[in-house]
């Protein structure tokens, strides 16, 4: 067995799901209907792997689950996209990390999928995105493949330039303490790895990510 290195990385994190505002999950409930289909995307600001640099880079996984994930009863399938910028080594290690078998909290949730996980594919992509700084809007694209938008959710009674946000959410997909910004979908559409879906106006938020190994 690969001896696991030292690691940490941190940057931010941001869904798109097929669930209605506010996305369940986040609370530590099943996704409606009792499945979800969604983005994630991770931008990693700065981190390494033992001696390999991973600061810049970005990942996303499309697919889909069913199930209650935090009560560990769930089925997932997904597809993965690795920052094409990635040399041979950052690029072997991100699917690591991401996937859990590095450890560190994605471990963890990765042993909530004690129902099985089917990996369809890893792909090499030009990954593109933008985060507002003020978290108002966020989103990512893939050309041909995916793209995934959403705006912060406000109304009648918002207050200019203030968007809702969670403390301590029971069900957060980065972690305990981390603050969750709540989005809403402007476009979210995927074709790649077998999935082809597409929505508007459904569950979409923003969280930031430390991580270390264990």
């Amino acid at each position: 067995m690969t001896e696991i290195p030292n690691w940490h990385i941190a940057g931010e994190w941001f869904d798109n799901c097929s669930c209605a505002v506010p996305c369940p999950c986040t609370f530590a409930q099943a996704p409606d209907n009792g499945a979800c289909e969604s983005v994630l995307f991770w931008h990693i600001e700065s981190g390494h792997y033992g001696d390999i640099a991973l600061g810049g880079l970005s990942f996303v996984r499309v697919g889909r689950w069913e199930g209650d994930l935090w009560a560990g009863k769930v089925r997932g399938t997904a597809g993965l996209f690795v920052d094409e910028r990635a040399d041979e080594r950052q690029a072997e290690v991100l699917p690591r990390i991401f996937g859990g078998a590095a450890g560190g909290f994605p471990g963890k949730v990765a042993a909530l999928f004690a129902e099985g996980r089917e990996i369809r594919g890893v792909e090499r992509a030009r990954i593109t995105f933008e985060i507002a700084p003020d978290h108002a809007h966020w989103g990512t694209e893939i050309a041909g493949k995916v793209k995934a938008w959403a705006k912060a959710l406000v109304g009648p009674t918002s207050v200019p330039g203030k968007y809702p946000q969670l403390l301590y959410a029971p069900g957060s997909e980065t972690g305990p303490g981390e603050i969750v910004t709540w989005g809403k979908s402007t476009l979210c559409s995927v074709d790649a790895f077998g999935f082809n879906y597409a929505w508007t106006t459904n569950s979409s938020k923003h969280i930031p990510f430390d991580w270390n190994g264990p």
